[in-house]
């Protein structure tokens, strides 16, 4: 939709005398721009009030006098203010008393909403507004405190956000300008300028324009430390930061022992996903990896997130949870619209159970039965093709989890994650090693492998930091050995034997029901 369309859309609402229109935006100057076009297609006066300017009439709107205040002169941004309409209160009984028909356009008024009179105010104008023709129009950063008698009267106006060409035009305008005032062209691949685009999607126009700038004016070259700070800022400026968190730390699949079945499935769904422009495959709606804990599942999140380069997001569900009525689901659904404007990314929810799991709806009253509806109405109504974000979440425990939750459909795949096979415990001793600063190649992997049978990748790691503490504690010089590994693991009592029970009823529950994330071990 181009600003044509937007200032078409604008004038209908007018036109059809809507008495009030919300408009949700940071960008104020391009929207009384619109507001301003779209009132002279109806030939409209339009009036601009804020708290510091008050009332004031728009330059190029209407024609002769409003409330004895003449027209504003040419090169004037807005009319002289009419006398004492500072305060809201007294610029909305200016409007009750006038019987100007016109547009009035009221910035940052949101605080107003929890004052009865001013509420009382708005009603009184919009019920008139057949007679009169007011139309009030709320432009403000915020209108989530609008009250449910003024919705009813109310209409939505959204005004479109960049698309991917905008953005591509506003990087090469910001580049040439760049190298007009600097005579040096900015530096910078095809692939990370992509990215750059790709991720600046889902941003107001004025934001796209200011983070551009800044990455061309630090360097004079889009990198990749430009995207990180990019998503960043990204993920504060939408909203749902204490429950939705921007995971920087991410992976590569190389950093992770095992998962071949897992691996291999996602590596096939890579370019689907971020194909913006595919019809012919279903994009991938994402995963449940299911198994033991320490088995590797949250990192297997920060690796998909990794491989695919794209942003992490991890969903808290801990603080989704408010003791007011309705507030959780509120803090649900502000969290999964952040996640839809960060997209494409990775949604990881980490051990989904303690947050949707069955036993909590006993005692909460209901809370979480409302949580899981929204969730749930969420996943079925998500466009994955408008909005791609792949779900990654991870439980230890799927008994608790409610079956609606993990029907077909739901997620593409439900994944086991069991120990280690003995390939895989090779890759973990391994990488381990070489994070410290050891040569795996000087010790005997397969025989560490073969003496950590059911032992857990996370018990793997602490068996060799265990091991390193040990050897300095002694001497710092002592060079690390396998047998220094191999007492360590002696000493340790794996998952596997200490809640063998447990583990055995879980292996059970997948065998039939879940894909092995890796080759079973024979």
């Amino acid at each position: 939709m181009n600003e044509c369309a937007q200032i078409n859309e604008l004038s209908a609402l007018i036109r059809a005398r809507v008495p009030l229109i919300l408009i949700e935006t940071h960008e104020e100057p391009r929207m009384l721009k619109l507001l301003t076009q779209a009132a002279n297609l109806e030939n409209q006066l339009m009036m601009r009030w804020s708290i510091v300017d008050g009332l004031g009439r728009v330059m190029g709107t209407g024609g002769g006098f409003v409330g004895g205040i003449q027209a504003a002169k040419a090169g004037d941004d807005h009319g002289k203010a009419i006398y004492q309409t500072n305060e809201l209160i007294d610029c909305l009984r200016h409007i009750d008393k006038s019987l100007q028909n016109g547009v009035y356009v009221l910035c940052d008024a949101h605080p107003g909403f929890k004052d009865a009179v001013v509420v009382r105010l708005i009603r009184e104008i919009a019920m008139d507004h057949a007679k009169c023709g007011r139309t009030l129009v709320f432009v403000s950063p915020t209108l989530e405190e609008v009250p449910s008698e003024l919705l009813r009267l109310a209409g939505h106006f959204k005004p479109r956000l960049p698309s991917r060409d905008d953005i591509k035009a506003i990087v090469i305008n910001e580049a040439q300008l760049y190298q007009t005032q600097n005579g040096n062209k900015v530096r910078g691949d095809r692939h990370t300028v992509d990215l750059l685009i790709m991720h600046l999607l889902g941003l107001e126009f004025e934001d796209v324009r200011r983070l551009v700038r800044q990455a061309l004016r630090a360097d004079g070259e889009i990198n990749q430390d430009d995207i990180r700070r990019i998503l960043s800022i990204k993920h504060k400026a939408l909203g749902g930061a204490g429950v939705l968190g921007f995971e920087e730390s991410v992976l590569k699949f190389n950093a992770v022992g095992g998962l071949a079945r897992m691996k291999h499935w996602v590596t096939l769904r890579h370019k689907p996903f971020l194909d913006l422009k595919t019809t012919a495959l279903d994009r991938p709606k994402g995963i449940l990896l299911l198994g033991v804990m320490g088995g590797g599942k949250s990192l297997a999140a920060r690796a998909i997130a990794g491989e695919w380069n794209v942003p992490l997001m991890r969903l808290d569900f801990g603080a989704v949870y408010n003791k007011f009525y309705g507030e959780s689901e509120r803090n649900l659904r502000t969290a999964l619209a952040a996640a839809e404007g960060m997209a494409p990314c990775v949604l990881w929810i980490d051990e989904l159970e303690k947050g949707l799991g069955a036993g909590a709806a006993e005692q909460d009253g209901g809370v979480s039965r409302r949580i899981l509806g929204t969730f749930l109405t969420w996943l079925s109504e998500r466009s994955s093709a408008a909005k791609p974000v792949f779900i990654v979440a991870t439980a230890n425990d799927i008994s608790t989890l409610p079956p609606e939750l993990i029907r077909k459909g739901r997620f593409d795949e439900i994944f086991f994650v069991d120990f280690p096979n003995a390939a895989a415990r090779e890759q973990v001793f391994a990488i381990h090693l070489k994070k410290r600063g050891f040569d795996p190649a000087v010790f005997d992997l397969a025989g560490l492998a073969a003496s950590a049978s059911s032992f857990s990748g996370a018990e793997i790691e602490q068996a060799v930091i265990a091991a390193i503490f040990e050897v300095r504690a002694h001497d710092n010089n002592t060079a690390l050995t396998s047998d220094d590994i191999l007492r360590e693991l002696e000493r340790t009592r794996p998952l596997a034997v200490v809640m063998a029970e447990r583990i055995g009823k879980l292996r059970a529950w997948a065998h039939d029901r879940a894909v092995m994330a890796d080759e079973m071990e024979i």
